[in-house]
């Protein structure tokens, strides 16, 4: 499968490039055998997602989906953004080809780890979701 025109466009033109500064949750997942790592920063107010940045170090999939799992979750409550699947990602980008859709779930994971960092430093215990998130099952074995 060739890659959309949406994945083309997320990859070409990223949104929500960047960093936030003093972000109220910071997630980084990833592992550099596979090359894709990802860092996703989130501004949080009143228990929305005010603001959402990422970086990423991977290929242009792992790139797009980063780009749009920040678009998805922009605007939501903490509970919605919880609820965004690696499908829905591809869905949204009008799919991958099936050995990319690794970087869909990880464009998932960051999001559940800045979340769980948020928890975090706010005293609210982030073990029902630091339980789902765990390592690409594409880096297994690497």
């Amino acid at each position: 499968m060739l890659y959309s025109d949406k994945v083309l466009e997320h990859f070409a033109n990223p949104h929500n490039v960047g960093e936030i500064e003093n972000a109220d949750g910071i997630g980084e997942v990833g592992n550099a055998k596979c090359g894709d790592i990802m860092k996703m920063y989130l501004k949080i107010k009143d228990g929305v997602i005010e603001d959402a940045k990422f970086k990423t170090f991977g290929c242009g999939a792992a790139i797009a989906t980063s780009s749009m799992a920040t678009d998805m979750i922009k605007g939501s409550t903490i509970e919605d953004a919880l609820k965004l699947s690696n499908k829905a990602v591809v869905e949204a980008l009008d799919g991958l080809p099936a050995s990319k859709i690794h970087c869909s779930v990880l464009a998932e994971q960051a999001v559940k780890a800045a979340l769980a960092d948020y928890y975090r430093k706010n005293g609210v215990d982030p073990t029902p979701i630091v339980g789902e998130i765990g390592e690409c099952d594409a880096c297994h074995g690497l």
